[in-house]
């Protein structure tokens, strides 16, 4: 017996001989009721569990599919990109450095060519990164350096009404602020555009709340033109510059260091948002691999606590729960600013106590303003275990089992 069913258009075929259903016949060419329900059963039961497996099949392939695919060089730029704060405003001169030839690298490639006739230009895009002149736009200047918020563009050129537009998604829960501008396509490369309506749409009006800017009174400033430098073949990566010198970075699709990042970002203090996200990450890495994690040698900023900060900040200093830790040599070190040039330093050993732990005893503390200081005397020991550590992004736990997400901050280690 041979049987072939489709199933969202995937062809099943299902083989089984005449003995697999065998039923009990009173003669050569008519079974009974009984048997009838028998091979009834059977044959639904085969094509169950058949169907089943081809529905788990399709689904793998479909999370494949879905899988992020960059290259090599595109992967260099996401790397630089980890860790910078304010898509660029708080970034250091490294990571600065770092972002630009990666950028430089991709725009030397061939991407897409003719990005603006292309369909993967299309859509929605996250903003990741920008640089910001003196001479970026009041919403530039206004939202895009608060991590707080989530930043889009929207390229729409396939309409009778072509239209690119900047997003400010405030939250789910409060709105957003959405301010369009005509387009036109000059060349394969170019977008001219001209800014002509703007609101905010809050959640909790049941109208939009016109943006006061009179654009038709702008003139040339309500003018201006983007440029597309890199297209990915993806379509997950595109690099564009404007016409007041900034550079953009965007993505349809994150990867899962940044998503985490983001969901930190959006949910700043202590809250199960980022308590949720860090776990979802770290099983999914767990499922990944089962490597022994180690403690990697660099500059790491304390981004994130599952505790908030007590009144003394002495001793948040020095249980880690604020400022940067130094790793080199076996040695950790903390570091916190503390006003007029005065910083807390302490220094401590690392001993390796496990696959994944850490004993950590700090006992050289000081407040340091130039070249004096002022000696501490106090001890913190702590068993430091990591979770999660890459090049880029640390979660560990610590002090109290307090979980904490560092980010690397002095680039990637050659």
């Amino acid at each position: 017996m041979a049987l072939k069913l489709h199933v969202f258009g995937a062809g099943i075929k299902l083989n089984s001989s005449p003995a697999s259903f065998a039923p009990s016949y009173h003669d050569a060419r008519t079974p009974n009721f009984k048997d009838q329900k028998l091979l009834k059963s059977s044959l639904r039961t085969s094509l169950v569990c058949q169907c089943s497996l081809v529905d788990e099949q399709q689904q793998q392939q479909q999370q494949q599919k879905q899988q992020i695919s960059f290259t090599q060089q595109e992967n260099e730029l996401i790397n630089a990109l980890i860790g910078i704060q304010g898509r660029g405003k708080s970034a250091t001169p490294q990571q600065l450095n770092d972002v630009e030839i990666a950028v430089k690298v991709l725009e030397g490639l061939e991407g897409v060519p003719g990005p603006t006739n292309s369909d993967l230009i299309e859509g929605r895009w996250q903003l990741m990164f920008t640089t910001r002149p003196g001479t970026a736009s009041p919403i530039q200047r206004t939202f895009v350096g608060v991590d707080f918020f989530s930043v889009f563009q929207e390229v729409y050129l396939r309409t009778n009404d072509r239209r690119v537009s900047n997003i400010v998604r405030f939250s789910d829960a409060i709105g957003e602020l959405k301010v369009e501008a005509a387009a036109s396509i000059e060349n394969g490369k170019r977008i001219l555009f001209r800014f002509d309506r703007a609101a905010f749409a809050f959640k909790f009006l049941p109208f939009k709340v016109p943006y006061p800017v009179p654009f038709r009174l702008l003139g040339d400033e309500a003018k201006g033109w983007l440029d597309t430098t890199y297209l990915s073949p993806s379509g997950n990566l595109r690099i564009s510059r404007g016409n007041k010198g900034t550079t953009f970075v965007l993505q349809k699709k994150t990867e899962p260091r940044q998503r985490l990042l983001t969901a930190i970002s959006a949910g700043k203090g202590v809250s199960e948002q980022p308590l949720q996200a860090i776990d979802e990450f770290i099983t999914s890495n767990q499922k990944i691999t089962k490597d022994e994690l180690e403690l990697v040698d660099g500059e790491w900023q304390m981004i994130w606590s599952s505790q908030a900060e007590t009144d003394s900040w002495i001793e948040n200093a020095a249980n880690g729960l604020m400022g940067k830790q130094i790793v080199r040599n076996a040695q950790l070190k903390f570091v916190v600013d503390i006003f007029l040039g005065l910083r807390f330093s302490m220094i401590g050993t690392l001993v390796k106590s496990g696959s994944n732990k850490y004993d950590v005893t700090m006992n050289d503390a000081a407040i340091i303003g130039g070249p004096f200081g002022y000696p501490f005397d106090m001890e913190t020991k702590i068993t430091l275990e990591l979770l999660y550590s890459d090049e880029k992004i640390r979660i560990s736990r610590g002090y109290n089992r307090i979980v904490f997400v560092h980010i690397r901050t002095d680039g990637s280690r050659k």
